[in-house]
């Protein structure tokens, strides 16, 4: 049986009270009012013109610098020579006041013609103002959406995580696959996180149906209604599937789904260890094929409902297999490196280099998949060049450069650059640096799919971000060992064990 060590249960506590502060700190120094975005708008612009103002005088300086001296005999000459050119200028003035009475009356014939450009100077400053105010609403939104979509980002990429490993898990079950039952009980334990996840995350789109945040756009009051200010017919189009009761009706389900089979597939798993026979094994191989089907309906369906609708006017039918890739791959690190941490203290003695390199050679597949999916999706919208598609990939270029860009960086030339190597798979430093760079790099990708929609170019990785992704990393390594230590670390009465204890490759 495994035991929970102090180190790491302390660990876990830290980062979980480090994320609180750094949650509670993000909602604390959000903005509450349009006053104090145009006070941040105006530090901005002040900061902005100050470094303007500093280079500018250092240009100046540096001219002066090169400028030549001017002698007092050139300054006097110049002097004369301005007061001599003054003298015309102060006589046509002094000529023009004096004008004769069919002047003075021309001059009030055209007084009111001037007049009439009044009142759409007037219209002109009240649409400047309106839209002032407008952009003010809107900078609003978007830095109070910031410490939720922090939020939101972490606790759907770590509760997917786990989502992952239970698929990863059924795949086993279902392939009847020889190598992997030593490890099933390290999966069970992991996706022992996804109950508490999946109610966390249930909360959050409570909270975004009765409109404590703006993160999705569809969920805006007046945004169906025909008139209003804030309608909008691409929406209104979607209000058949996009309205919160079937959506949040959709989430239940899905995450009632996967919970249950979580929670009767460990109940068999555990069972056939007291068995005589085979027959919870078979429950375990009948549920899991049902589950497959029920997960690939509703991850894609998932990946447009929490993800994609964030921004409801962009669409694309590659989503819902790159959303899987992603959190796929990320589920497989997660296994590897649980089970890396258990065999340095001891445990899983029949995991050997072997399931080690298997589970890195996922890695680096998924990785390799993950990457053809992107690819895909970005050249065949850029080169259409679809306006209501490519804007995806121009907003996140323009505003998200470095990250969207080293994304691709740590979720493909790194992978790839390091575990296309047979040996380095068996490597536990490799595996761990590796593992390390990919949950990273996807944790950045969710990151890249949320944040543009929900905070525009307002965005950076700060006190919220990394609050918020303490908090879930914390929770998750909590929960997962805590889980680890209810039941023995091997599944002794599967009916593939002995292959498994004996695998070599």
């Amino acid at each position: 049986m495994y035991t929970f060590s102090s180190k790491l249960k302390t660990l876990s506590l830290v980062l979980m009270v480090l994320g609180i502060l750094g949650i509670g700190y993000g909602f604390l120094t959000a903005p509450k009012n349009i006053e104090e975005v145009e006070k941040i708008l105006a530090d901005e612009t002040h900061g902005e013109h100050h470094g303007v103002a500093n280079a500018a005088a250092g240009h100046e300086a540096h001219d002066a610098h090169e400028m030549p001296a001017v002698t007092p005999a050139s300054h006097e000459a110049e002097a004369t020579h301005d007061e001599a050119e003054a003298v015309p200028a102060h006589n046509e003035v002094a000529a023009d006041s004096l004008t004769t009475p069919a002047d003075s009356t021309h001059t009030a014939v055209a007084a009111p013609v001037e007049t009439h450009d009044v009142p759409m100077h007037k219209e002109k400053v009240v649409d400047e103002h309106a839209e002032h105010q407008k952009h003010l609403e809107h900078v609003l939104k978007q830095l109070q959406n910031k410490p939720w979509a922090a939020l939101y980002v972490a606790c759907i990429f770590i509760m997917l995580i786990s989502l992952g490993v239970l698929t990863f898990y059924s795949v086993q079950q279902v392939a009847q696959a020889g190598w992997s039952p030593v490890l099933f009980r390290v999966m069970q334990g992991i996706t022992a996180y996804l109950p508490v996840g999946s109610v966390i995350f249930f909360i959050l789109l409570i909270c975004a149906g009765l409109g404590l945040n703006h993160l999705f756009p569809w969920l805006e009051e007046g945004v169906k209604v025909p008139g209003s200010v804030n309608y909008d017919h691409m929406i209104a189009a979607k209000s058949g599937y996009l309205n919160f009761p079937f959506w949040i009706i959709r989430a239940a389900i899905f995450l009632g789904g996967w919970n249950l089979y979580r929670y009767y597939s460990r109940r068999n798993c555990l069972a056939q260890d007291e068995a005589i026979d085979d027959n919870f094994y078979k429950k375990n191989f009948k549920m899991s094929a049902a589950f497959l089907v029920f997960f690939m309906v509703s991850e894609s369906i998932m990946s447009w409902d929490w993800i994609m609708s964030v921004d409801p006017h962009w669409f694309s039918t590659l989503f819902g297999w790159y959303v899987l890739m992603s959190f796929l791959v990320s589920a497989v690190t997660t296994i590897a490196l649980v089970t890396l941490y258990l065999k340095s203290k001891g445990y899983l003695e029949y995991v050997n280099t072997s399931h080690i390199h298997d589970l890195a050679k996922f890695m680096f597949g998924f990785s390799v998949f993950w990457t053809y999916l992107w690819f895909s999706q970005f050249m065949l919208i850029w080169y259409a060049n679809i306006p209501e598609e490519v804007t995806y990939f121009v907003t996140r270029i323009e505003n998200y450069n470095l990250p969207f860009f080293g994304m691709v960086v740590m979720n493909f030339v790194f992978p790839i650059l390091i575990l296309i190597n047979t040996d380095f798979k068996r490597l536990t430093w490799v595996i761990v640096m590796a593992g390390t760079i990919i949950l990273l790099g996807h944790y950045v990708d969710f990151f890249n799919m949320i944040m543009p929609a929900t905070v525009g170019d307002r965005w950076f990785i700060g006190v919220p971000e990394i609050g918020s992704l303490f908090f879930f990393v914390g929770l998750f390594i909590f929960v997962v060992f805590t889980a680890l230590t209810k039941s023995p670390l091997l599944a002794k009465r599967n009916p593939f064990i002995e292959e498994s204890k004996h695998f070599h490759y």
